[in-house]
């Protein structure tokens, strides 16, 4: 039973969900791997959460609980770009008309969110009845290797054939110079608030809003800002969380990979990435957190409690720590995390 929750289970699950929901190696796959590593009641805690019958699972609203701290240590993190981008969306509401680049990408999360949402609230009790097993999720984490990889390689080899700068080295300035715009004036989001362009900083080929950014099927072979995305690109890199539902494929990862397809750098494919899950996972968590109130909640209310700051506190410190790595570096590392991962967990489950 889940009543018997343990606070060590409850502390060590929320470590897990509060790092592995932003790094890019999947949440949900190491929250069903790692219980059915180490087995006994740890694994009953997967094998309820697939169940055709877990969505009244006390396991599940604890999970979901998990989700909410995660959203609300985004929030703190990025408080004061949420403060920005809600003033600048009320702002459109106000004025009908998208002036500045908080504007634009307010408006461009919405459109990137709705995808997901429609998919998630159709398709997550089927993809989580369907795939959220060890071997699946092992499999599935492989996979997500191959994506972080591939993105990876195809972004290498379009920045060497337009000459695009390979990553600085640490400390070196990481913003491009984007020409002055008075419709959508250069703005770079940030932890602390709004960057605006140095004129010092080195000139890289740069898209503004609306211009036709050069293709190579489907890779953009510019360096784009945020604010250079087209609506319809938001709303496919949205799209792609959906794939984050299959245990084993990570929503930060595949977002991430195809913000680096549309000519995005690794910094705000990673801020993109970090800002637009913050009302998917939050909205999710909300939607559900009521089941806690009732019987899913009685007994684990205690390890709930716990298990949710230690997801927030973790997910505090990986996107402190992300923000900067993404600042000079790239998915390589990840990418062979989960594929060494996931190929033991294959062998370790296909044989056992």
């Amino acid at each position: 039973m889940v009543s018997e929750l343990t606070y060590l289970q409850s502390g060590v699950i929320g470590l897990l969900q509060g790092a592995t929901e932003l790094f890019p190696v999947s949440s949900l796959g190491h929250s069903v791997l790692v219980p059915a590593l180490i087995g006994g009641s740890w694994q009953h805690l997967v094998t309820e959460n697939a169940s055709h019958h877990s969505e009244q699972s006390p396991y599940l609203a604890f999970i979901v609980a998990l989700h909410v701290a995660t959203a609300a240590a985004l929030l703190v993190f990025f408080r004061s770009d949420w403060a920005r981008l809600i003033r600048a969306f009320i702002q459109t509401l106000r004025t009908r008309r998208i002036e500045t680049s908080s504007q634009r990408l307010a408006w461009l999360i919405i459109t990137a969110t709705i995808p997901v949402g429609i998919t998630g609230v159709a398709l997550e009790h089927t993809f989580r009845t369907l795939f959220a097993k060890p071997t699946a999720a092992a499999l599935f984490l492989i996979v997500n290797g191959l994506i972080l990889l591939g993105g990876e390689r195809l972004r290498r080899r379009s920045a060497q054939r337009t000459g695009l700068a390979a990553p600085l080295p640490t400390g070196a300035p990481t913003r491009a110079t984007v020409p002055a715009d008075a419709a959508v004036p250069p703005m770079a989001v940030s932890g602390h608030g709004a960057i605006p362009a140095q004129a010092h900083t080195p000139v890289t080929p740069v898209t503004r809003p609306g211009s036709r950014p050069r293709r190579r099927g489907l890779i953009v072979e510019e360096h784009r800002t945020l604010d250079g995305l087209a609506y319809r690109e938001a709303a496919v890199i949205g799209f792609f969380q959906t794939f984050a539902l299959l245990a084993g494929i990570s929503r930060s990862g595949i977002t991430m990979t195809a913000g680096l397809l549309r000519g995005l750098d690794h910094e705000d494919a990673a801020r993109f990435s970090f800002l637009l899950a913050t009302p998917v996972i939050l909205a999710a968590g909300l939607l559900k957190l009521p089941s806690l109130a009732g019987h899913a909640g009685d007994g684990i209310r205690g390890q709930v409690v716990f298990g949710a700051i230690v997801a927030a506190i973790a997910a505090y410190l990986s996107v402190r720590f992300l923000v900067r790595y993404f600042e000079t570096r790239t998915l390589t590392p990840f990418a062979i995390y989960c594929l060494l991962a996931g190929a033991a967990c294959t062998l370790r489950f296909a044989l056992g």
